[in-house]
């Protein structure tokens, strides 16, 4: 089992305080990983289950609102593995999108991925050491969807930077991999799941019958992060309950 061991790597996990982010950065450190969770709004409750469980854990304030914000977070410290998780939503019909909407969801979701990336890779690379990405895509990265257009633009991009990252990288010993969420029980998705309606649709669609967990999410994305995972690169690992097989 020691090709999915974590132990003596260090994590950053963006958007760790909530849902999908605060169940990898658990799944993380239970594989052996030391973790820091980062996150816009304070991240106690998960470090508290990390360190109450034996592992080790601390937290750092970033809003990725701005997208440059995560440009030094690998300066005081050797980081092995980042996990692109933050992110958000806006719901508009196409017609009615505003262009504020648009930015703070681009700049989040995919700017702000991109130069948090390129600062992780360059830590890694100046220091010679081995290194993995995972970022958090969509279904929405190979559909679209309907009433989300500046997310469902993210995602794609971020299959897309996925790829090319991992083209670019691949041969440096830094492993670029990506996990597709299909519908899962998060803060993102509480409109959904209110709407009686929508809601039904998406659960006749999903061979599994059940919305997905954060902690389904958690085993991919630890799995990516793990020597099991070394010959994997650009790839983008759907975790929706067979929702696109259907």
């Amino acid at each position: 089992m020691s090709m999915f061991s974590l132990t003596g790597r260090r994590a950053l996990v963006t958007g760790a305080n909530t849902g999908i982010g605060l169940a990898i950065a658990i799944g993380l450190a239970e594989a052996g990983a030391e973790v820091i969770c980062a996150g816009r709004r304070t991240c106690d409750e998960t470090v508290g289950a990390i360190t109450k469980a034996g592992g080790t854990a601390s937290s750092v304030l970033v809003d990725f609102a701005d997208p440059m914000a995560g440009q030094g977070l690998f300066d005081d410290q050797p980081i092995d593995l980042l996990i692109n998780n933050a992110g958000i939503i806006r719901r508009a019909d196409a017609v009615d999108f505003t262009e504020a909407d648009w930015d703070a969801v681009m700049d989040v979701n995919l700017k702000a991925l991109f130069f948090t990336t390129q600062a992780f890779a360059k830590a890694v690379l100046a220091r010679g050491g081995t290194g993995a990405v995972v970022n958090i895509a969509s279904l929405l990265s190979f559909q679209g969807g309907i009433r989300v257009p500046s997310y469902t633009a993210s995602k794609h991009g971020v299959a897309g930077l996925t790829k090319l990252l991992a083209n670019e990288w691949a041969a440096k010993g830094i492993n670029v991999n990506a996990v597709a969420p299909g519908y899962i029980e998060t803060n993102n998705t509480q409109a959904l799941r209110n709407d009686p309606d929508r809601n039904q649709a998406i659960l006749d669609r999903i061979p599994a019958g059940r919305w997905g967990q954060a902690e389904d999410i958690a085993g991919a994305a630890v799995y990516l992060c793990t020597p099991a995972a070394r010959y994997v690169h650009g790839a983008v690992l759907n975790v929706d309950g067979g929702w696109l097989a259907r």
